[in-house]
């Protein structure tokens, strides 16, 4: 009875698995696509160092909604064009007298510092397109950056804080705090920039997690609805049909080719192969059962005697999609999707061991 039970649990966990990196693959091409990443870094960078594109507004999304719409969509890039011709070896002056610009009581003319940042680190990118491809700057290169337009200014970091003033960018405070605190040393400033710039890159990947688990939200219930995943149902399915639980149990715990990509490409976090993973797992003919309910769903010979043949379930999907007593299965697995692969499959590895461990 326990070994019943614990075969239940490795089926449904790979099955929540499987679903995950089909999310974790979507979510990444998705990224990939758009440029999401580097858009998100570049849209803080323009907040940081010459404010938002309006008035009271931020390059940084400031809505769920936006996530979906705004940053991925929107025609205001954030990032850099990207420049084919080598960024010049010397740093040219800010070009502004902040002088003048506050006895005139004008406004102060217009200055990408993001742009001059960019040149900095023009050396690093490896651009895609037409826009910089950069999605992440080590602190001491940010840091390095900073000290070359530093160098460029005749009164060094108080030369370049007044004219940073003197156009308004946000980065003034943030480098007039580093350089207070850092008693005017550049040795200790240039340590402080690297130290406030990771806690900067620290508090952006936090708000970006934050962000991607929506998209995930979203795209779990998606591919919940597509394939008609009720998770109570499956494991009913998995009680009743001994044959079948057995299966999905050897093949989660190595005893056919069907964990080999679960094993081999899916197991590092950070480093899945979510398409490939998911293509080969998807291989079993037991495998592909699990989804069997899907708007279309995939039929594979066991003897691998033919090829898989491709069958339209729209009347009987859409009839399944509509009866209230699948929807607390289909909120199971959207929220089983929420924890992520990398969850899952040390749940899988867990329970796999423990069954390995059984006379």
């Amino acid at each position: 009875m326990i070994s019943v039970y614990i075969d239940l649990a490795i089926g449904l966990v790979l099955a929540f698995l499987l679903l995950s990196l089909m999310v974790s693959g979507i979510n990444e091409a998705f990224v990939r696509l758009f440029g999401i990443r580097s858009k998100f870094l570049w849209a803080y960078l323009r907040d940081t160092m010459d404010g938002g594109p309006r008035e009271g507004a931020s390059w940084i999304p400031a809505k769920v909604a936006d996530v979906f719409a705004k940053l991925p969509f929107s025609k205001d890039d954030p990032r850099p064009r990207h420049e084919p011709v080598p960024a010049p070896p010397v740093v040219e002056p800010v070009p502004v007298d902040p002088t003048a610009v506050l006895a005139a009581e004008t406004p102060a003319p217009p200055v990408d510092m993001t742009g001059r940042l960019y040149g900095r680190l023009q050396e690093i990118d490896r651009p895609a397109g037409a826009r910089t491809s950069i999605s992440d700057i080590p602190p001491e290169r940010f840091s390095g950056a900073v000290m070359e337009l530093v160098s460029a200014e005749e009164g060094g970091v108080e030369g370049l804080l007044a004219k940073l003033e003197a156009i308004g960018s946000p980065l003034a405070g943030h480098l007039r705090g580093v350089w207070e605190g850092a008693q005017r040393d550049l040795g200790k400033f240039r340590k402080g920039v690297e130290a406030w710039f990771d806690g900067e890159m620290q508090r952006l990947s936090t708000l970006y997690r934050r962000y991607v688990k929506w998209v995930v939200f979203a795209l779990g219930l998606l591919l919940t609805l597509l394939f008609s995943m009720d998770a109570l149902e499956y494991g009913k399915t998995l009680l009743r049909d001994n044959a079948y639980r057995a299966g999905v149990a050897a093949i989660a715990s190595g005893g056919q080719d069907g964990l080999g990509a679960l094993r081999d490409k899916c197991a590092v976090e950070g480093a899945a192969e979510p398409y490939a993973c998911v293509t080969e797992s998807f291989s079993s003919p037991a495998l592909v059962k699990i989804f069997d309910h899907a708007v279309v769903s995939v039929t594979i010979p066991p003897d691998g005697s033919a090829d898989p043949s491709f069958n339209w379930n729209g009347a009987v999907w859409w009839e399944r999609l509509i009866t209230p007593g699948h929807w607390p299965g289909y909120l199971i697995s959207v929220v089983a999707l929420l924890f992520g692969a990398s969850f899952w499959w040390d749940v899988l590895r867990r329970l796999t061991g423990i069954r390995g461990r059984r006379p």
